[in-house]
């Protein structure tokens, strides 16, 4: 799976790190990535022509409709080429593909026009726009123009899967059936490398989890919105490289209803599968992180923007790590935001691996076994805050009005004590519950967690993870 292209990168990634986070972190960074490289084994197969033909039947009826929305800007011919074919090739027919095209010269309208003659394919939308006004504004004029009942979109030189719309549709045809039609649908993506020509790197994404957006726009690629949202939201030029995430952030702040404590994140839709085809060649950000630094200030700048629009009390800073943030909340988690029940942090073990920590609903510890110094790969999902089903017994706090569940759980009285923490890159104290009246075991520990999680989640809080605070056993 390993080619020139890809091992270069990685040596200009490792010199980058070098410069930014030392000799010892860059030590665990590599040995991290070479395990990653060494486990995975992935290859992506193109669904057969019967697969597509049923789809094609199964959804004959379906009456949504999906307006692609591509920014061209000087695209290569053979990347405009494939884009195009690729959602030509959709299984699901009910699409139009909205190119708008802020080209200096006329070769992607060239190509356009010739492939729409040469298909006769009218779904095909082109508009020549009279001047650059960036990838936001750009985009804006297609989402104008776009007739869909979802807007989806689509960077020039990637392309989709051909059962990229049906899996959205039957997403959405199984929503409204249950009376909870999606507002944002995204799936699973990998990379192309343009190198190789392999399909490399999959990130298969979680369900929607509101602290784990506040950290990183892993929703990402491929993402639909329902229309009049996305028309009414628009793209914000401010952020111009990290429109997307802008755009993101603000459609989950739109399912925040009045006094409500957390967005309804059930009208945001994951599909697990891989429909979106990152194309990684030199002057992508799929391959080189640092081509477009400018991107991550606007991340940042756009989640600060979230976070003041909610009335958090912030400051938000970039991590270690290119794309992915910490939010520093004032006076702390539970003080400034009234969706949070719970929090808590890791645990290591004497060998410095996690073991104890954030919990599955199934009661799994999440990334257990990861050395301290591991992040989880390039996803670095191990040291990101996030919502969990629970949290550790203890290693956690819980709210002032939810204090009394964890008498009713334990049978013991809510205390709070000081302990030394490492939280981020210092050690410092932090208040969390005081446990030592319980004489448990390991599955012990680990009931009374997912029982405590649950009933605060029963209370319609949220349960939130930070790998950022960290205690050994």
């Amino acid at each position: 799976m390993g080619n020139r292209i890809l091992r270069i990168d990685n040596v200009r990634k490792t010199v980058n790190y070098l410069k930014k986070n030392g000799l010892a972190g860059t030590f665990y960074a590599a040995a991290e990535r070479v395990q990653e490289e060494k486990r995975a084994d992935y290859s992506y197969r193109v669904p057969d022509a019967e697969t597509l033909s049923k789809q094609r039947q199964e959804t004959a009826d379906y009456p949504y409709f999906f307006s692609i929305v591509v920014p061209a800007y000087e695209t290569k011919e053979a990347y405009l080429r494939e884009m195009i074919a690729s959602v030509q090739a959709q299984s699901f027919a009910r699409w139009e593909l909205v190119i708008v095209d802020a080209s200096a010269d006329d070769a992607v309208e060239r190509t356009v026009r010739r492939i729409i003659h040469e298909t006769g394919d009218l779904r095909i939308r082109y508009s020549r726009l009279s001047e650059n006004k960036g990838i936001a504004e750009n985009t804006n004029v297609g989402i104008d123009l776009a007739g869909g009942d979802y807007i989806a979109l689509l960077d020039h030189d990637d392309f989709i899967t051909p059962d990229a719309l049906y899996e959205m549709a039957v997403s959405i045809h199984r929503g409204r059936q249950e009376g909870c039609p999606p507002i944002l649908l995204y799936s699973d993506e990998d990379k192309y490398d343009e190198g190789s020509k392999a399909f490399v790197f999959p990130n298969k994404k979680k369900n929607f989890n509101l602290d784990l957006i506040l950290s990183n726009n892993y929703i990402c690629h491929f993402m639909a919105v329902e229309a009049g949202l996305m028309k009414r939201l628009k793209l914000r030029a401010d952020y111009d490289g990290a429109q997307d995430y802008d755009l993101t952030l603000r459609v989950v702040d739109s399912l925040w209803e009045e006094d409500a404590l957390a967005p309804r994140a059930e009208r945001i839709c994951h599909i697990p599968k891989v429909l979106y085809h990152w194309r990684s060649h030199r002057d992508s950000t799929a391959l080189n992180t640092g081509s477009k630094t400018y991107a991550y200030e606007a991340g940042r700048r756009a989640l600060a923007d979230f976070c003041a629009g909610r009335g958090f009390r912030v400051q938000v800073e970039h991590s270690l790590h290119l794309g992915f943030y910490r939010i520093v909340y004032e006076p702390d988690l539970l003080g400034a935001r009234r969706d949070v029940g719970m929090m808590g942090g890791r645990i290591l073990d004497g060998r410095g691996r996690l073991f104890a920590g954030g919990y599955d609903e199934a009661g799994r510890c999440l990334y257990e076994g990861l050395p301290a110094h591991f992040t989880g790969g390039s996803t670095h999902l191990a040291v990101l805050r996030q919502d969990c089903a629970a949290v550790d017994i203890r290693c956690m706090r819980l709210r002032e009005e939810l204090q009394p569940l964890f008498s009713e759980i334990t049978g013991l009285p809510y205390r709070e004590k000081c302990f030394l923490v490492k939280e981020g890159r210092e050690k410092q104290e932090i208040r969390l519950a005081d446990v030592s009246g319980l004489t448990c075991d390991e599955e012990g520990y680990r009931k009374l967690s997912m029982a405590l999680g649950e009933a605060v989640r029963k209370e319609g809080y949220l349960v939130v993870w930070d790998p950022g605070i960290t205690v050994r056993m």
